[in-house]
């Protein structure tokens, strides 16, 4: 093997960085999940499609969009999609504007759940992110996101941003 060949291993700082970071992303869904489906029944991915829903201004997207929105394929979206429809919580319809493409609707029950789910989850992600973070922490955290997910996905919605979307939460 030449040197050009070697694998460009991670240094100290690196590894112990990744560590930090694997944790995160492999334990923080996991607690959030646990709170939602203690306190709301629901899963934290169903969490997601509600609440991205709820923050259009006519609480509704393409599937394909709120897909982007939630991190899931179109196929997990479609299986959640049916669940939460079961429950009479969302509806889907043609897009008007392209034949091709699905609409989801948020129903009024359906809002009430992530409403009513809303409060516990902001608690959840305060007590196990923001409350452990300076204000300057947090400006670089939001940083540190978008230049991961920018090498990521260019086009995630988060950097972005979905048609139609208030991102605001002061509504909650």
């Amino acid at each position: 093997m030449t040197p050009a060949d070697e694998p460009r291993w991670l240094d100290d700082e690196e590894r112990d960085a990744w560590i930090m970071l694997e944790s995160i992303l492999t334990r923080l869904p996991t607690s959030l999940d646990a709170q939602l489906q203690r306190d709301a029944g629901i899963s934290h991915f169903e969490y997601l499609v509600l609440a991205g829903l709820s923050m259009t201004d006519n609480r509704a997207l393409r599937m394909k969009d709120l897909a982007a929105f939630a991190g899931g394929s179109l196929p997990r979206l479609s299986q959640v999609v049916t669940r939460l429809e079961k429950r009479g919580w969302v509806s889907r319809r043609p897009d008007p504007v392209d034949g091709r493409s699905t609409i989801a609707d948020l129903t009024d029950a359906g809002y009430q759940v992530v409403v009513a789910a809303a409060p516990g989850h902001v608690d959840a992600v305060r007590c196990f992110v923001f409350d452990n973070l300076t204000r300057a922490q947090i400006r670089q955290l939001t940083g540190i996101g978008r230049r991961v997910v920018a090498a990521i996905d260019p086009n995630h919605p988060a950097l972005i941003g979905l048609p139609a979307m208030n991102l605001g939460t002061q509504d909650r």
